[in-house]
C-alpha cells in the first residue's frame, strides 16, 4: 500500500503544472550558475595550472553546482511538501483517507515517498549536468558520488521536516513558512561558531550545513549519513504519530 500510495502522488504531481513548473525553474537556474562557474574556471585556468595540487574542476565547478543546488531546494522542498497532508485536512480527505483500512504509516511513507521521488529527479538531473564535463575534463568521481548522495540525503531531510510541519499545520502557507523557518536554522545555526572562531559540538552536530559540506569535501563518513538518517526516521515517526493521534480523535 506504501508503493500505491506513493505511485498516485507522484502521478498527481506530475498531472498538476507545479513539478513541471519547479523542474524547469530549477533546472534554468542551475545552468545559469553551472555555465557562470565554468566560465570563472576558464579565466582562472593559466594561473591554476602554474600552481601545484590545484583544485581541478570537481573542486572549482560540481562543487559549487550542488551547494547551489541545495540553497535553491531548501528554498523549493517546503512548497512541494506543504500540501501532503495539510491539503488533505483543509479539503476533508484526510478523515476519509484514516478511515480507510490503511495505517498511518501507509500514508506518510506513501506521501513521503511520492515527494522524494520528485526530489531524486532534481538531483539527478543536477549529476547529469555535472557530468557534461567529462566531454572536455576530468572527474573526481569520488567525490562526484559524495557530493550526489550528500544532496540526495539532504533533500530526504528537507522532505521529512516539511511533511511533520504539513502534519501539523491547518494552511499550507503556515506549513511552508514553518518549514523554511526551521530549515535555514538548521542550516545556519552554526555559524556563529565559525564567525567568533568558537567551536560547539551540540551546534556543529546539529547544522545540516556542517555534515553537508563534510560530504561535499569527498569525506565519506558513517557519521554524516547516520544523521540526515536519524533526521529522516525522527520526523517521519512524528508524523506518523501525529496522524495516529488525530485518528484516535475522530
Amino acid at each position: 500500500m506504501i508503493f500505491t500510495i506513493a505511485r498516485r502522488e507522484f502521478q498527481s504531481l506530475f498531472l498538476s503544472p507545479l513539478a513541471w513548473s519547479v523542474l524547469a525553474v530549477i533546472q534554468f537556474i542551475l545552468a545559469y550558475l553551472f555555465l557562470t562557474q565554468i566560465e570563472t574556471f576558464i579565466a582562472f585556468q593559466s594561473r591554476l595550472a602554474q600552481i601545484s595540487h590545484a583544485p581541478g574542476i570537481t573542486d572549482i565547478i560540481v562543487a559549487p553546482l550542488f551547494s547551489n543546488a541545495a540553497v535553491i531546494l531548501l528554498l523549493v522542498t517546503p512548497l512541494l511538501t506543504m500540501r501532503t497532508l495539510c491539503e488533505e485536512r483543509r479539503n476533508k480527505t484526510l478523515t476519509l483517507l484514516l478511515s480507510a483500512p490503511l495505517s498511518t504509516t501507509d500514508i506518510v511513507l506513501g506521501k513521503y515517498l511520492s515527494i522524494i521521488g520528485l526530489l531524486t529527479c532534481i538531483v539527478a538531473m543536477t549529476g547529469l549536468m555535472s557530468l557534461a564535463l567529462l566531454f572536455g575534463g576530468e572527474l573526481d568521481f569520488g567525490k562526484w558520488f559524495c557530493n550526489l548522495l550528500g544532496l540526495l540525503l539532504l533533500t530526504a531531510a528537507f522532505a521529512a521536516l516539511g511533511l511533520y510541519l504539513s502534519s501539523l499545520a491547518s494552511h499550507p502557507t503556515i506549513a511552508a513558512i514553518g518549514s523554511f523557518g526551521l530549515l535555514l536554522l538548521l542550516w545556519i545555526i552554526d555559524w556563529k561558531a565559525g564567525l567568533k572562531n568558537q567551536s560547539s559540538d551540540v551546534l556543529e552536530y546539529i547544522s545540516m550545513l556542517r555534515h553537508f559540506q563534510n560530504l561535499q569535501s569527498g569525506l565519506l563518513d558513517s557519521q554524516d549519513v547516520l544523521y540526515f538518517v536519524l533526521f529522516c526516521a525522527t520526523f517521519l515517526i512524528l508524523s506518523i504519530f501525529r496522524l495516529e493521534y488525530e485518528r484516535l480523535q475522530k
